[in-house]
């Protein structure tokens, strides 16, 4: 059974699973479905066409699902989907998509989301990251896994954050940052392989070593970049970090950080 305070604002068409709690002025617009579990403190607003998995937690005036800020949206059917045990923190906002981008925005899971941190229209945000206090990301941003961005960082629309990329505090990042990769600054720049974060998450030292090997191999022996890719996929071939690094770089439109 799920738990309404009577002083929440709820849409008739709203679907509730059981065992949802939703706190005191509550605001939820029609079309939206909450799964299982999940906790609304107070003053949460929940825009239309929302979709929230299980066992998430948003903390009071969070507001999810309200339309984009894109001059060019036209007031059409798009979508958030949040999925399961995320981490929504205070003030912050996250919107739906916009009608010629895929029409959605997508939280995956585990997700933590600090205060005052904003996701704008259609990011696509992976699982398990860290999005520190006031971090802000433009329209169409993709963030992958295990990325941590620090407080009040930056990402400029259409930027990629690759598995494991790190993203000091106060950065502005304009590029796409590679997998494994500390970027840092305003205008960010690549300050080399995260080791410590790397060996924090359970990296093999053989891992860690083969993508410092194949860094140098792209920045510091100043080959042209296929010629630096196609070394990559030579040489390593059994690492399955460093494809996935060459794959990063080859499916990049907007340029990496270097």
């Amino acid at each position: 059974m799920s738990t309404i305070h009577p002083t929440a604002i709820i849409n008739e068409r709203v679907q509730i699973a059981d065992q949802v709690e939703i706190g005191p002025y509550c605001i939820i617009e029609p079309d939206v479905k909450i799964d299982s579990g999940t906790k609304l403190m107070a003053h949460v607003y929940v825009g239309r066409y929302t979709k929230i998995g299980r066992n998430n937690t948003l903390f009071p005036f969070s507001v999810v699902g309200v339309i984009p800020q894109d001059l060019k949206f036209a007031g059409g059917e798009t979508h958030l989907v949040i999925g399961d045990h995320n981490v929504i923190r205070e003030h912050c906002s996250i919107h739906r998509g916009t009608e010629n981008a895929g029409g959605i925005t997508k939280i995956g899971n585990r997700n933590l989301i600090m205060g005052h941190a904003h996701i704008a229209h259609d990011c696509l945000i992976g699982d398990d990251n860290i999005f520190s206090q006031g971090a802000t990301l433009a329209g169409h941003v993709e963030v992958m896994n295990r990325v941590i961005l620090g407080g009040y960082s930056g990402v400029h629309q259409f930027c990629r954050l690759g598995n494991y990329a790190f993203v000091g505090g106060y950065s502005v990042v304009t590029q796409d940052a590679l997998p494994f990769i500390k970027a840092v600054g305003n205008r960010a720049k690549n300050y080399g392989v995260n080791n410590i974060g790397l060996e924090r998450q359970g990296f093999s030292k053989e891992d860690i070593r083969n993508i410092q090997k194949a860094y140098r191999i792209l920045f510091k022996k100043k080959l042209r970049l296929s010629e630096a890719l196609q070394q990559l996929k030579e040489q390593y071939s059994h690492s399955e970090r460093v494809l996935e690094l060459v794959a990063f770089i080859e499916s990049s439109e907007r340029g990496f950080l270097h």
